[in-house]
């Protein structure tokens, strides 16, 4: 784990240096990029098939030149498997310094919190002054720590961390199918499951660093559950405790898809303990509970504490969300397509071995277990909130994936069992020739699966105040210049002041604090968003400076000192400064409401702030000790 950890890391470092190093055209004016990307894909993937070539060669494995061969192809397949990550998601990204979906609606937060951990170790809100974290920190303060160890910008870290973290992640499952099943099986299913989760899940990239794991952690807890009926004491304990501490990290990576792994498991444990009729199963789980929990103490910790001490707090709304794709079944191996076609030999093959392949039987409980959170997913609705499920869409596919795998392998050994050994070799070609065609068609489409993201990556004003495809920049290049005027009028650290604006990505380039997050949906439900909200609101019914300031310092919160605005209120009325908010309107679709606060411009004219207009920005800054 820890060489393929090292592999991953170098590989990925060197090429996406050297990938920055070229002045190239942006994605969504040259096909360029394209071009280059499906070239660096067959690389990787003739590479992979050399890498099994070799295995095979090695085959039996006796001697020191065997052993060498084998040791060359488990290197080369690691290499091989993380540059074919690095190029597809890399290459497409090569001209911009954004990642996936630039800085726009969900980046903006998650480029928050990463800003907020360069600034600080500590464990702290994303927005809020003073809160401890309720979203998962661990891959933000990880990202984050790493821009404050090589004094990279975090906005700028968010790209290659998340590649360089993705890339560890595939190195890791094949570590893993390699130790669990054959290596050219595990080639050929670390393969699939990668290229599926990078053209799905990659836009989040610590759940993908999750979903890609997933099918080998199921198939190591099925064994470790069942490893009771084994002899020897010690049968499955390595299994439970990685299992344990896999848990412990999805904690502090992603809320969800620890909730859903935990249910597998526990479904996982059930059945086990029922048809054994023993509670060892269910005693293998407790200490795999255990073990997770005390690791995601390290995130959860902080938050449970500050809960329990009575700190005032909504129910949260973080589950407000339900697309059209949450309201239905997903069933990926019904359509025409080349992943449509893997997905069905997978569930045909999880329908016949389920119950005499390990493998099979942990990759279908899995499968059943997201129609099942999907299916409770809808009927929470009846109690107003979801369970998310439309966000196990890409597990789901990966799972299915894996499955399929298997099984086109399966096929192919009992086809060639059939015929002559001469006659046999001919299937296994013609099977690898397949394969092979099948997964560079479906590797080179996953730039075009995620053509809306990439292009929002060159169209999104960065940190920098540039557009990556060169043209005129947003409202965002002002950010520097109110940066260098708040620092200027306050005197103080980023960090000691906060910002209220309806502009949040302001907050994801400069660490400050926010008065008011985003949505409600990502807000700490210790800061009481609904009621900031109001008071925000309230605002819009004062007349001057003085009744302005006696409602800021009356907040039961820390009032923000700096308010950055826009001009104008509803109607164009130009004695007004604006901001724009929003509100859970759950179970609409959309559901986001987006309304206007107009304030009083004579709320500022003081000589207790400082005004002055940058841009389309209104900039008011309350002056310390006045």
């Amino acid at each position: 784990m820890a060489a393929a950890t090292v592999v991953a890391v170098a590989v990925a470092v060197v090429a996406l240096t050297a990938i920055s190093g070229v002045d190239w055209p942006a994605y969504n004016s040259s096909n360029q990029l394209h071009a280059l990307t499906t070239v660096g894909q067959f690389a990787c993937l003739a590479g992979l098939l050399a890498s099994g070539w070799l295995w095979r060669r090695a085959t039996p494995p006796a001697g020191a030149g065997a052993r060498a061969y084998r040791l060359l192809a488990r290197f080369g397949a690691t290499v091989f498997l993380t540059a074919f990550s690095v190029v597809t998601l890399g290459m497409p990204l090569g001209a911009t310094k954004l990642y996936l979906f630039g800085i726009s609606v969900d980046q903006q937060f998650r480029t928050e919190y990463l800003t907020r951990f360069a600034d600080t170790a500590a464990l702290h809100d994303m927005t809020y002054s003073g809160l401890p974290p309720f979203y998962p920190p661990g891959w933000f303060w990880l990202g984050g720590r790493l821009a404050a160890l090589t004094g990279t910008p975090a906005w700028e870290m968010f790209k290659p961390w998340a590649i360089v973290s993705i890339t560890v992640a595939v190195a890791l499952a094949l570590a893993l199918w390699t130790a669990m099943v054959r290596f050219e099986y595990a080639l050929v299913v670390s393969t699939a499951t990668t290229a599926v989760m990078l053209a799905y899940a990659s836009a989040e990239p610590y759940a993908a660093i999750i979903t890609v794991l997933l099918p080998p952690v199921f198939v190591l807890t099925w064994s470790g559950l069942r490893a009771g009926n084994r002899p020897g004491a010690g049968a499955g304990w390595a299994a439970i405790v990685g299992i344990g501490v896999f848990l412990g990290v999805a904690a502090l990576f992603y809320t969800l898809l620890l909730v859903y792994a935990a249910f597998t498991m526990t479904v996982m444990a059930a059945l086990l303990a029922v048809a054994r009729r023993r509670l060892e199963p269910l005693l293998r789980l407790a200490v795999v509970a255990v073990i997770s929990g005390a690791i995601a103490l390290i995130g959860w910790g902080p938050y449970l504490l500050a809960a329990a001490r009575g700190a005032p707090a909504d129910s949260g709304t973080a589950q407000h969300y339900l697309p059209a794709d949450g309201a239905e079944l997903s069933f990926p191996m019904l359509s025409f397509t080349l992943l449509g076609a893997l997905c069905m030999v997978g569930t045909l093959w999880l329908a016949v071995r389920a119950r005499s392949s390990t493998r099979a039987g942990a990759l279908a409980l899995a499968v059943l277990a997201v129609y099942a959170w999907s299916l409770l997913s809808m009927l929470t609705t009846l109690a107003g909130t979801t369970l998310l499920s439309f966000r196990l869409q890409p597990t789901l596919a990966v799972l299915l994936s894996a499955a399929g795998a298997f099984g086109f392998i399966e096929v192919t050994l009992a086809t060639a069992r059939r015929y002559q050994a001469t006659t046999a070799k001919r299937v296994m070609v013609a099977a690898g020739v397949v394969g092979a065609i099948g997964a560079l068609t479906f590797s080179q489409d996953i730039p075009d699966a995620l053509r809306q993201d990439i292009v929002v990556a060159y169209t999104d004003t960065d940190g920098s105040g540039v557009r990556a495809d060169r043209r005129p920049p947003g409202a965002e290049r002002y950010y520097r210049e109110i940066d260098s005027r708040i620092q200027e009028r306050t005197g103080r650290p980023r960090n000691e002041t906060i910002v209220l604006t309806a502009d949040y990505s302001f907050l994801s380039y400069y660490p400050y604090y926010g008065f008011q997050g985003l949505t409600s949906h990502y807000a700490n439900p210790l800061a009481q968003f609904d009621e900031r909200a109001a008071a925000i609101e309230s605002w819009a019914t004062l007349q001057n400076a003085d009744q302005f300031i006696d409602a800021l310092d009356a907040l039961p919160w820390d009032p923000p000192t700096v308010f950055l605005m826009r001009h104008g209120g509803p109607g164009g009325a130009a004695d007004s400064y604006s901001l724009r908010l929003a509100s859970d309107v759950y179970p609409n679709q959309p559901n986001v409401r987006r309304y206007q606060v107009a304030l009083d411009s004579a709320l500022f004219d003081d000589p207790r702030f400082d005004v002055s207009t940058i841009g389309p920005f209104v900039l008011a800054i309350r002056q310390p000790g006045v």
